[in-house]
């Protein structure tokens, strides 16, 4: 039976919805396996702000967004990173909000944990991810999308470790107090601010991994330089795919990321993993500015009548996975991941990963272009948990 989501993303894409179909094909039986069978962390997933703009109960099947506890059962997820995050509003930097919100986002995955502890459970370190897959639990881990809430005080990067969050994305689509932004042009501070130099440091000392997604090229290079402990770019793609998408990652990058040590989790926003969508986006703002200076306010149902005659480009499992070899092509299997952004890039998924039940899909693609059980397992956590892990023990040594 297919959904009316798919079919909905069926006649967007101007296809029947068998010929959709025959686009996905089922995983095999080992991939399930495979993908039940492993640890699997997913470094970005949107539920806290979901829940928070419209609450729902994820412990349950739900009707929308990516992510609920039976689909993840159903995909093999067992370790999503939930994501604290701040949007980048003046009216949160520096204002006491965001500390205020990310704390209530904190209070909301406890809640999850709480309310089915039979089902979820707050994993706090590598150790809790390992004896939680063994219980069989979905483990909770938690980093926080855009540094805001540390408001200058190295007090509240201890208060957040403390209440569980294990890494900082150090700015999101506008400069901080502590970074510039990949997506802001004004690069206030040319990279890092100071604070944000000295943030680096306290991070390493009490095992915050450092996520260098969102920040500008700038800034990423000031965080390889200070940095005693690898990092990870908890949801970003290639720039190699999409040229002049600065919140991607060029080879340059990649390469010193593996000098780093650290992990590249791909993003799978089709935005993140194809220029066609991003370039459609710019088509759709500058349609609607158009319509502005014409002297007419865009209807409610603009989007959905633009997107009518001009079908989105959704980008596919295979150039997902293309992301994947050229990182393991440059670098090398040790240094790739998952980061797919579930709830987080609204109705933009790829075909065959259209929420958090498709990971099977994934892996089918890993075999079928080769990769072992070892090199999969690799990407689903393996490489993830070494750069946690390394941040631990650097932190019990400082």
């Amino acid at each position: 039976m297919i959904k009316l989501s798919t079919l909905v993303v069926a006649i967007s894409l101007a296809l029947t919805p068998q010929a959709f179909a025959e686009q996905v094909k089922s995983p095999s039986d080992k991939a399930v396996k495979l993908a039940k069978d492993t640890i699997l962390i997913d470094t970005h997933i949107d539920v806290p702000y979901r829940i928070h703009e419209k609450w729902v109960d994820v412990t349950k099947a739900t009707d929308g967004g990516d992510f609920d506890y039976p689909r993840a059962v159903q995909g093999g997820l067992n370790a999503p990173f939930m994501s604290i995050y701040i949007p980048a509003h003046l009216e949160f930097e520096g204002k006491g909000k965001s500390y205020q919100l990310a704390n209530q986002m904190i209070d909301s995955m406890e809640a999850i944990a709480q309310r089915a502890p039979e089902k979820f459970a707050i994993a706090s370190s590598t150790a809790d991810i390992e004896a939680q897959f063994e219980q069989g639990k979905l483990s909770i881990a938690m980093g926080m999308e855009n540094g805001s809430p540390i408001e200058g005080k190295m007090e509240n990067l201890q208060h957040f470790f403390d209440r569980g969050v294990r890494y900082i994305t150090l700015a999101h689509s506008q400069s901080n107090h502590i970074s510039d932004s990949s997506y802001d042009i004004r690069r206030k501070w040319k990279g890092l601010s100071p604070f944000g130099k000295k943030l680096i440091t306290e991070m390493n000392n009490v095992g915050m991994l450092i996520d260098v997604s969102h920040i500008s090229d700038d800034a990423f290079y000031q965080v390889m330089e200070l940095s005693k402990t690898p990092v990870i770019a908890s949801h970003s793609s290639l720039r190699k795919y999409t040229p002049g998408f600065e919140r991607n990652m060029n080879d340059d990058m990649l390469l010193a990321l593996k000098k780093n040590g650290g992990v590249i989790q791909i993003n799978f926003g089709s935005s993140f993993v194809t220029s066609k969508a991003g370039a459609w986006y710019k088509d759709l703002k500058s349609t609607k500015e158009t319509v502005k200076k014409e002297g007419t306010k865009p209807s409610k149902d603009f989007d959905a009548a633009y997107r009518a005659k001009n079908p989105f480009p959704f980008a596919s499992l295979e150039q997902v996975l293309d992301h994947i070899d050229h990182v393991v092509e440059l670098i090398g299997i040790d240094y790739v991941g998952i980061g797919s952004d579930y709830d987080g890039v609204g109705d933009s998924l790829p075909i065959g990963l259209k929420d958090v039940s498709s990971y099977p899909n994934l892996v089918q693609g890993l075999m079928d272009r080769g990769y072992s059980d070892s090199d999969i397992k690799k990407i689903l956590s393996e490489n993830t948990l070494r750069v946690w892990k390394q941040a631990e023990a650097y932190a019990k040594k400082h």
